[in-house]
């Protein structure tokens, strides 16, 4: 796994707040590590929706077949 980079402009808003350079760089990575779990998360919700539309269908198709007998 990747370490991700850390926000640039969030490092930079610390630092002009007087926060000692550890703290912010470590918020900062911190913050780029919370945004790319929320990424996958968001990834992993697109395809469990696609799974779930197809499903949908697909049982509305063989209910159709099965109730109306075409």
């Amino acid at each position: 796994m990747t370490m991700p980079l850390m926000q640039e402009k969030l490092y930079d808003a610390l630092r002009a707040g007087d926060v000692p350079d550890d703290k912010a760089r470590a918020a900062a990575i911190e913050a780029a590590e919370f945004d790319s779990r929320l990424n996958r998360i968001d990834s992993t919700l697109r395809v469990h929706s696609w799974m779930l539309t197809f499903n949908t269908a697909l049982l509305v198709a063989i209910a159709g077949k099965l109730f109306l007998g075409h």
